[in-house]
């Protein structure tokens, strides 16, 4: 992009041999110069030396917005059409950019934290009230599956260890392998039961552990949605008559 001033300058100092006018791109112009000094360079004052300093005094006299429309003229255009550009662009971004989602649970887990903090004090009833707790906010959650298995194992359930290490390993346990080698699961490891769990990659296969267990499992879940739905009931987000269908309904699907 070409500078008004500096431009001025090169016509008023080096007008003569037409600096000016190959600094504007226009060659035919600074050639015309060289060959008219050529020309009169026998005379006192070369020609082309008046022709610069009245060129000089022309583009002093011009405002920056006439010279960029004589000589930047595909230049401001240029510049003014990406600076446009970029910021459509950004505007464009800006409005398809993706609202965060709330979300309905919480991030953090309370009761994870204090299941945990009992587990590690031998409370292992204690532990796995607060372990189901958790379950109910992230039921999908295999770590909370397999710790409460450890509990279980602990207090000697295996029909309830069992299942949730089935879980665990279903919804993505990182590591199935430790259930091999922790220690809290050791009575779970002496269990008839337990080679064919293993060798099933961790998983329940049907009648492998009998169908009493199933009646266990669905008591406890049973138990846990009733709980739930008193709690809602008791902080009022549930009507009486909301609340006797919703049990109705929990209770045709165990029968």
């Amino acid at each position: 992009m070409k500078n008004r001033i500096i431009a001025g300058m090169l016509a008023l100092l080096l007008g003569s041999v037409g600096a000016h006018r190959f600094y504007l791109n226009d060659i035919g112009g600074g050639i015309f110069y060289l060959f008219l000094l050529f020309i009169t360079s026998k005379l006192a004052f070369p020609v082309t030396f008046i022709l610069g300093i009245i060129e000089a005094i022309k583009i002093f006299n011009m405002s920056d917005k006439e010279f960029n429309a004589k000589y930047n003229k595909g230049k401001v255009a240029d510049r003014s059409r990406v600076k446009r550009g970029t910021r459509e662009h950004r505007n464009v971004r800006e409005v398809r950019r993706p609202k965060r989602k709330k979300s309905f649970f919480p991030k953090r887990n309370p009761f994870k934290k204090s299941a945990l903090e009992k587990y590690e004090k031998y409370d292992f009833k204690g532990a796995i009230s607060d372990f189901r707790k958790a379950l109910d906010i992230s039921p999908d959650d295999p770590e909370l599956h397999f710790d409460i298995a450890r509990a279980y194992s602990l207090n000697e359930n295996k029909d309830l260890a069992f299942r949730h290490l089935d879980t665990a390993v279903q919804y993505g346990l990182k590591d199935p392998k430790k259930i091999d080698k922790d220690e809290d699961l050791a009575y779970i490891r002496v269990q008839p039961e337990y080679e064919s769990f293993k060798k099933n990659n961790f998983r329940i296969k049907l009648n492998s552990i009998g169908p009493a267990q199933d009646d266990i499992l669905e008591d406890d879940v049973l138990l846990a949605q009733l709980k739930k739905l008193s709690e809602l009931r008791e902080k009022g987000l549930l009507s009486l008559d909301e609340f006797e269908i919703e049990k109705k309904k929990l209770m045709e699907l165990k029968r």
